[in-house]
């Protein structure tokens, strides 16, 4: 069994190459070439949940398994909300044959999620940017963002002022590839006002902003909520919204709070929703339209994203020789 870490992933696989994994992933899934039951979620403690996605990729053929935690409160400990494991099948004997860091492949190819909905939704003409949370995946998100519309400037809020300054340092590097300048908001309206791109990326169960801050033309990627009781999005901006995409639509309808709580109160409707990205991408459904339009993209995770991704990173190792034979 070959078993790669962060690191070696993240030298043989760019974001780029994560976004268009996403991108055959997304279509994959919405031509029916993968078998992706919901995901199943354990409350192992308060706030901890562990949670098993498996996917059967039928284009390759290839059988997988994330074995995917989050921990709100890791961050105490100096680790990573989300902490995950992927093991891939062989397709000829059955056999487990590879195990890959899945926190570095959750990274990736959520925030290549983001980056490909920036792409898709966005305005070219997109110069500034809000990013709400500093966690483990909020690099990531900056850097697909970033690799879709290399924005002037990026503005970063979190409730705590320390995590942002530390996060503003350690993604100085990588924003001044893309000549974008990184500012700590002192406040979520401060983040949001004239901003073109917002991605929201932490584990809050209430709104993170106020919808009404948001200008017209706006893009919003909502990434860090995954639970019905829990929300990054009010409900106003979801009503406001022009256009609505998502990833998967049985996990957003079992999954995502933002629409789940305003449906509940009878306040939004499936019928809101334009479709899945992969509908996007085959052409089934329009994408913006207007330059005043606001989109929206929810994204709560499935399986078909992490096999696809965790295929391709496996099969360019075993060319690169890459990896430990344990």
């Amino acid at each position: 069994m070959l078993y790669l870490n962060a690191k070696e992933i993240r030298e043989i696989f760019s974001m780029r190459e994560a976004i268009e994994s996403d991108r055959e992933a997304f279509m994959i899934q919405a031509e029916g070439l993968a078998e992706v039951p919901v995901r199943t979620n354990f409350d192992v403690v308060n706030d901890g949940i562990t949670s098993f996605m498996p996917a059967l990729i039928k284009k390759y053929p290839r059988a997988g398994i994330k074995i995917v935690s989050t921990y709100t409160e890791n961050y105490k400990r100096g680790m990573s909300a989300v902490s995950a494991t992927v093991l891939l099948a062989d397709p000829e004997t059955g056999v487990v044959n590879a195990m890959l860091d899945g926190t570095e492949l959750t990274r990736m190819r959520t925030g290549a999620v983001s980056g490909l909905a920036t792409e898709l939704l966005s305005n070219e003409d997109a110069e500034r940017g809000a990013l709400f949370g500093t966690g483990g995946q909020a690099a990531s998100q900056l850097e697909a963002v970033l690799t879709a519309r290399p924005l002037k400037e990026v503005r970063v809020f979190d409730m705590t002022a320390e995590r942002v300054a530390d996060f503003i340092s350690r993604m100085e590097e990588c924003a001044s590839k893309f000549g974008t300048r990184l500012v700590s908001a002192g406040s979520p309206q401060e983040a949001v006002t004239d901003a073109d791109i917002i991605t929201t990326v932490t584990t809050s169960p209430q709104p993170v902003f106020d919808g009404r801050c948001v200008k017209p033309g706006a893009h919003i990627n909502a990434v860090g909520t995954f639970l019905p009781h829990k929300r990054e999005l009010d409900e106003y901006i979801v009503r406001r919204a022009d256009r609505i995409f998502i990833d998967n639509r049985e996990a957003v309808m079992s999954e995502a709070g933002e629409f789940l709580i305003p449906m509940s109160e009878g306040r939004f409707s499936e019928e809101m929703i334009a479709g899945e990205l992969g509908d996007l991408l085959l052409g089934r459904v329009a994408g913006r339209s207007d330059k005043k339009e606001i989109t929206l993209m929810k994204t709560v995770g499935f399986a078909t994203l992490d096999i696809v991704i965790a295929h391709k990173v496996y099969e360019k190792a075993l060319k690169a020789g890459i990896g430990t034979e344990l």
